[in-house]
């Protein structure tokens, strides 16, 4: 199985701006891609790009519960690194 480098995550992520997420429990969140990071429409803060390494890094992860005291935002994040348009080949 060949590994996706962050690099490559970080450019689906950018290529999927504006589409419809799901965070575990169902609550759709659109994202815009600012700077080095992301924003939420249901956030009004950013989710830096290092925290979204930071998750990727430690993947796979059971459940948002599991980064809450790693990051700021861990049901979006998680939500966007299991998505398959983010990390399936």
């Amino acid at each position: 199985m060949e590994i996706i480098s962050f690099d490559e995550i970080w450019n689906r992520i950018v290529s999927n701006e504006g589409q419809i997420f799901k965070t575990k429990t169902g609550k759709e969140f659109i994202y815009s891609v600012i700077n080095n990071g992301i924003v939420t429409n249901r956030t009004n803060y950013i989710l830096s790009k290092n925290d979204i390494k930071k998750v990727f890094n430690i993947m796979p992860v059971e459940g948002p519960g599991r980064i809450n005291d790693l990051v700021r935002g861990p049901a979006y994040i998680w939500a966007i690194l299991n998505d398959n348009r983010i990390v399936k080949k």
